[in-house]
């Protein structure tokens, strides 16, 4: 397929702007101190249409489903967690738009699930921004696409400075759009109508900029290769666990000795029984610098865990038994149960450990990593979408027995990587392999 020319950057589109009730003006334009021209502050992004009332029983969301299926076009999709307050990562609020039906908010905490509406959308192409936050709290309501179109993927393929939902509408749209309730407790209830307003604009600006930010792609050689990441999406199913999850507590590198590391363990372990069991997130149950705190100096006794700094919040103390115990069980263990200081891993050791380890393996590493660098100025694209920065570790740790462009290929297919990816990175990274 046809490679990009060199450093062609998605041009900023330049277009008037619109008022809050739709008239169109031309933008303002200012001055700054010493004379030069300044852009007058965006306008904020407004809704198109009175917004309707929270779908929350049957009759209204059989309703909601025939008007989306009589309408026609793309999709406009979005999903609300609580991440900061639930352990879950269930969707508590769906955005839908699609032209000639409008937006519809959808509590799908009220219903079973929601195949009905996923029967409504047909084939119909979803565009989502951040596909990979919102596809698996979709598909645990009984969503799943069948094509779709991803804004936030697209922008990153396009090297935009700033991918989020609001940078694009700056980019795009010339208007600004409030964020400020991104971090809310969606499963509040009722929903206050701000946060409704906030959620509705999510979708309604996602049709419009897919237009746009496809003819971008198009007219920079990258819509083929934007079809391509789509189209993996559709299976994505959510990130693979962890084998030993504890091991991403904060500041677990200051836990000293294979004892200090099982009382990590446990703690962590017993707080996310108890986070899981409450649908709390871990975090407000026993926060990480108190589990790091206990691990480094464990209370010989109920008594003194009780007076233990970590111990002095509401919050804590709740669980006072649980944590009792959690220590006790990590002090007891035999040596033999203790956790190892370093993580087990499947694939190549962390790369600060390869020099010593296999400074051969190094200098390929090192090879590799300068020839994408290169690439991706090249093809003007951020280095990690053109290949992922963990295929290339794997390549140069463990290459293939004969190392050309077309033994690479395969590995890289192997490992997940797309068919445009391959195309353009195989032969310069096999070279660098070999060198």
């Amino acid at each position: 397929m046809a490679a990009p020319r060199a450093g062609h950057r998605a041009a900023a589109t330049h277009r008037p702007r619109r008022t809050r009730g739709g008239a169109v003006t031309a933008p303002d334009a200012g001055a700054t101190p010493d004379g030069a021209p300044e852009e007058a502050p965006l306008p904020r992004l407004g809704l198109r249409e009175p917004l309707g009332a929270v779908i929350d029983d049957e009759d209204e969301l059989a309703r909601a489903c025939a008007e989306i299926s009589l309408a026609y076009g793309p999709i406009g999709l979005d999903a609300e967690r609580a991440s900061g307050y639930r352990y879950s990562q269930r969707a508590y609020l769906v955005q839908v738009r699609r032209e000639g039906a409008g937006t519809f908010l959808i509590d799908p905490t009220a219903f079973d699930d929601l195949t009905d509406l996923g029967e409504a959308f047909g084939d119909a192409e979803w565009i989502l921004h951040a596909a990979t936050q919102d596809l698996p709290c979709l598909a645990e309501v009984g969503l799943r696409p069948t094509a779709l179109f991803d804004t936030e993927l697209a922008g990153r393929l396009l090297n935009l400075p700033r991918v989020g939902l609001a940078g694009l509408v700056e980019h795009y749209l010339h208007m600004s759009l409030a964020k400020e309730f991104s971090a809310a407790d969606w499963s509040t209830r009722p929903l206050p109508e701000p946060w409704l307003e906030y959620a509705a604009l999510d979708v309604e600006v996602l049709v419009e900029l897919r237009n746009l930010v496809e003819a971008d792609l198009e007219r920079t050689g990258k819509l083929a290769w934007a079809h391509e990441e789509f189209e993996a999406l559709l299976s994505f199913t959510g990130p693979a666990e962890r084998s030993e999850p504890w091991r991403r507590t904060s500041g677990i590198h200051k836990a000293r000795g294979r004892r200090s590391l099982a009382v990590v363990r446990s703690l962590w372990q017993a707080r996310d029984r108890i986070a899981r069991e409450r649908d709390v997130t871990p975090g407000r149950v026993l926060p990480d610098s108190a589990i790091l705190e206990l691990a480094m100096s464990p209370p010989r006794d109920l008594g003194e865990l009780r007076s233990a700094r970590p111990m002095r919040g509401r919050g804590p103390r709740r669980f006072l038994d649980q944590w009792h115990e959690a220590i006790e069980e990590a002090l007891s263990l035999d040596e033999s149960e203790l956790p190892t200081a370093g993580q087990r891993h499947d694939g190549p050791p962390p790369p600060r450990a390869w020099a010593e380890k296999s400074p051969a393996a190094a200098e390929r590493l090192q090879r590799a990593k300068t020839v994408v660098t290169e690439l991706a100025e090249q093809y003007d694209l951020p280095s990690e979408n053109l290949v992922s920065p963990g295929l290339i570790r794997q390549l140069a740790w463990e290459p293939p027995a004969v190392i050309d462009v077309d033994t690479v290929g395969e590995a890289l297919s192997a490992m997940g990587a797309r068919r445009w990816q391959i195309g353009l990175v195989a032969g310069p990274v096999s070279q660098a392999l070999r060198e």
